[in-house]
């Protein structure tokens, strides 16, 4: 599949995971709007119990609506939701570039698909994801939808 453009984070991993794409010379650009959700006094914190616990309450929080719920020093959706806009309605500008690749993070992925589809952040549990996840869209008459979900055939 040929990109006309690829958007990446502004955070190294997305760089490293799509470098083999910018090696072949396609067009690419960063945006902070689309780095990952902060995850304030948790961020690159061990995966223990009580990190365990604390994540699956802001969960439930979001789940129930409360779309403002996050960690001391982190961001919550909304605040997302806000810093994403500015990218999203730069790219969706760019009507010459018809397939283009967005390497981003997790929960940034499961919001923007939400904020995309027009479903509400307690759904985004709905967009399961691994590391190098593919949902594949399409744009017509200013409507997204999803034509390929959580593909994971490329890591075969």
């Amino acid at each position: 599949m040929q990109f006309d453009k690829i958007y990446t984070s502004a955070l190294k991993r997305t760089h490293q995971t799509v470098q083999q794409f910018i090696d072949l010379g396609l067009p690419w650009e960063q945006h902070e709007g689309i780095d990952e959700l902060a995850w304030g006094l948790w961020e690159g914190q061990p995966n223990t119990p009580a990190a365990r616990h604390a994540f699956l309450e802001i969960v439930e929080k979001w789940q129930g609506g409360n779309y403002e719920a996050k960690f001391e020093g982190g961001e919550s959706p909304n605040d997302v939701m806000l810093r994403m806009h500015e990218t999203i309605e730069l790219i969706k500008s760019r009507t010459d570039e018809k397939r283009i690749l967005v390497c981003m993070h997790g929960r940034a992925m499961r919001l923007l698909l939400c904020i995309l589809l027009k479903k509400p952040f307690s759904e985004m549990g709905d967009f399961p994801h691994q590391n190098t996840t593919l949902y594949k869209m399409e744009y017509t008459d200013g409507q997204f939808s999803v034509i390929d979900f959580n593909n994971t055939d490329h890591l075969k």
